[in-house]
């Protein structure tokens, strides 16, 4: 079975070990999610349930990753060091390579990898309507309450995130817009978003998530702000400051459960601050699907 996502990325690498992780994709191409290969060891593909190794000759060394971000770069190496020293790079798609390594910083703080020690290519693929039975209960009144994706690492939250984004940019009308400091949601290419973000979605791609939550107040006046993985007490204090502006938002953080959320110091600030009025959590059924179940939180 042919999968376009799988084959185009498995163009990045150079034969045998093209031929090799192609072989061992089976009839499934389409269950990967990412191709892996680190130096002195050897390549993989890794799908939610973890990693399974590809048989090859030899190891994997460091000409064969500076290959992959050759190709992927179309040989443009340099002109794609800025976004590769935040340690990755976008393809056309949506796709992206994660870099390892050894970071070296110039004397104007910009990094770059003297060695590479790792690639992890994340294949990207849309998931239209996954979310399409929240539809109807995203709007309240007319009105998008501020609500926060919970889920544990790996389990689809970005996913997510984008689905309802293009839901509420395209079927509920709203201006949205996205901080997307680390290119995720949006996969922005050559100024063109390479996911379905909806018509209505403005994207900031690349800078701090708490900068760019600000910057899009001011200049795009969004109805709804969205933001992927809060993290840190600056992201906690924009949101604020957003939610005091009176812009619903839309967001994404880790964790199992509320009180998980509770016990963590930078969750259970968002929290206090009430800016957030709804949780849609990510659950999975014995056969890995995924479920979404929307409630209230709690005042």
């Amino acid at each position: 079975m042919n999968d376009v996502a799988f084959s185009a990325c498995l163009t990045l690498l150079q034969e045998p070990l093209q031929g090799a992780a192609q072989s061992a994709a089976g009839t499934q191409p389409e269950r990967w999610e990412e191709i892996r290969l680190r130096t002195g060891r050897g390549l993989s593909l890794a799908d939610e349930r973890g990693e399974q190794m590809v048989s090859i000759p030899g190891a994997v060394d460091e000409r064969d990753l500076r290959a992959v971000l050759e190709r992927a770069t179309r040989a443009s190496y340099q002109s794609a060091a800025e976004q590769l020293g935040r340690g990755f790079y976008t393809l056309k798609g949506g796709h992206r390579i994660g870099v390892c390594g050894t970071v070296y910083r110039n004397e104007h703080g910009k990094a770059s990898f003297r060695e590479l020690s790792s690639l992890c290519i994340r294949i990207a693929r849309p998931h239209p309507g996954i979310a399409h039975h929240l539809g109807r209960s995203l709007l309240e009144g007319g009105r998008f309450p501020s609500t926060l994706i919970l889920a544990p690492p790996g389990a689809g939250k970005t996913t997510l995130l984008r689905e309802v984004i293009r839901l509420l940019s395209d079927e509920c009308g709203l201006r949205t817009a996205i901080a997307d400091e680390r290119g995720e949601v949006a996969a922005i290419w050559h100024g063109v978003p390479q996911m379905d973000i909806g018509r209505r979605t403005d994207v900031l791609d690349g800078a701090p998530k708490a900068e760019g939550m600000l910057m899009l107040l001011r200049s795009m006046t969004p109805q709804v702000l969205a933001v992927d993985e809060i993290t840190d007490p600056a992201d906690v204090r924009a949101l604020s400051a957003a939610a005091n502006c009176g812009v619903s938002l839309l967001a994404t953080v880790h964790g199992g459960s509320l009180e998980e959320l509770k016990r963590r110091s930078v969750s259970r600030t968002l929290l206090e601050e009430q800016a957030f009025r709804r949780l849609i959590l990510i659950e999975r059924d014995a056969d890995g699907a995924r479920h979404y179940r929307m409630e209230p939180l709690p005042c």
